[in-house]
């Protein structure tokens, strides 16, 4: 139909002018990027595995007209930054109102002038449907390494149920009514336990390193360090690594749910059993090169608190092995840290210690793993190796500080060189 069209009218300045006029109005409202989502070098500095299922007995408070103030610390530095939010476990579609990023100063404050708006597909807002993920524009956003960020989320609407990493070990905030995504001193109304929505914080390195996901349970996530202190064992082994020279830079990713189990559920606190979340908390993550996987003992604890005999070797060793071939299928090479000692823990057994020694011979000894670390040995009690010693624990099941510190110091840096 264009056909009849005067040539007069579309000649080529014309068009030049109608075209650049159509790509201002496409770009219109888009905040465009230095560095795109398809870039090789992105890593993940930081994440956290969402927890605690809808419908538990301990679901969070909804949050509505309220702003989050998420505290998280960072790995590997980098210049740009985008990050993931997720409705994992929402029983509602989640619409986000505003989101930064900035520098902790303390509590809920953040530092003066660091303070970045977040903006998806180009728009302030984003609505996450259930069960979703999304992920924000990138940002030139320079990230120090081992640093405190703060991630801000304003919720306008009813919530619902809140997807969350329940057990942080790290003191959140939740705002008075009104969006105070920018505000250096956020007006408070609570604290939380959780991570709320956020699961990962993504930078680009211009090392172009790569990650490495510890892979466990409480004892990985770091239950009984100090709270807001960055003592889990994932931390302390980061500060290792950073100060070794010999060793090439990685991101240090903590993909640990207190309670949670190899191959099983006995509560919906504690997250889906690791074969259901392992392709979205380790292998969805940017730069996973290398993982730690350190879990089993809650198979065998929490079976017997339910009254039932502790669950066989042959099924965690079972869920081991598709693990294995499952990181093993994406390049990622996989370590296998022993578990440590339990007697004296709520829900010990004579028979499930003997599950455990069992599931420790195959880590140890079956050739199935790329490497091992011996976890046991570096906090067991010499004078009764079924325990940890006394000095390294409050519960004889978690470490403390001290004894994070001495599980990330026995790790030989040449599993990574």
């Amino acid at each position: 139909m264009f056909s009849h069209l005067n040539d007069k009218l579309f000649n080529k300045p014309m068009l030049h002018l109608v075209f650049g006029l159509l790509l201002s109005i496409g770009l219109a409202g888009v905040e465009l990027s230095a560095q795109e989502h398809g870039d090789s070098r992105w890593v993940s500095t930081w994440a956290t595995s969402p927890s605690t299922i809808a419908n538990s007995a301990a679901d969070p408070a909804t949050v509505e007209d309220q702003t989050l103030r998420l505290i998280v610390h960072s790995s590997v530095g980098g210049s740009s930054l985008r990050l993931r939010l997720a409705n994992t476990h929402g029983d509602r579609a989640m619409k986000i109102g505003a989101a930064s990023v900035a520098l902790h100063a303390n509590a809920a404050s953040i530092r003066p002038g660091s303070s970045r708006s977040l903006r998806f597909g180009g728009q302030a807002e984003v609505i996450i449907p259930r069960g979703a993920t999304v992920i924000s524009d990138p940002i030139d956003f320079m990230v120090p390494e081992l640093t405190n960020l703060t991630v801000s989320l304003y919720l306008p609407e009813n919530s619902g149920f809140l997807t969350a990493h329940a057990l942080a070990n790290q003191t959140n905030y939740i705002s008075e009514s009104g969006n105070h995504v920018a505000s250096i001193n956020l007006p408070i109304e609570a604290e939380t336990t959780a991570w709320n929505l956020l699961t990962a914080i993504d930078v680009i390195n211009s090392d172009s390193v790569s990650a490495i996901a510890m892979v466990g349970d409480s004892i990985t996530d770091g239950w009984g360090s100090t709270d807001s202190g960055n003592q889990r064992w994932p931390n302390h082994f980061a500060r290792r690594l950073f100060r070794d020279s010999d060793t090439g830079k990685y991101a240090v990713l903590n993909a640990g749910i207190s309670g949670n189990q190899v191959t099983t559920e006995d509560n919906s606190l504690f997250g889906q059993n690791l074969q259901a979340r392992f392709e979205r908390d380790v292998l969805a993550l940017a730069g996973v090169t290398h993982m730690v996987l350190m879990e089993g003992i809650n198979d065998i604890g929490m079976a017997s608190m339910a009254g039932r005999a502790p669950t066989p070797a042959a099924q965690i060793i079972a869920g081991y092995k598709q693990i294995i071939a499952r990181a093993h299928a994406r390049g990622i090479k996989i370590i296998g840290a022993t578990l440590t000692p339990y007697e004296g823990a709520i829900y010990f057994t004579p028979a499930g210690e003997l599950v455990r020694q069992e599931v420790n011979e195959f880590i140890r000894n079956a050739g199935a793993f790329d490497g091992i670390i011996d976890f046991e040995k570096a906090v067991q009690d010499p004078a009764n190796p079924s325990r940890i010693l006394p000095a390294l624990t409050e519960d004889n099941l978690h470490p403390n500080d001290m004894g994070y510190k001495l599980m990330a110091d026995s790790i030989d840096l040449s599993l990574f060189r």
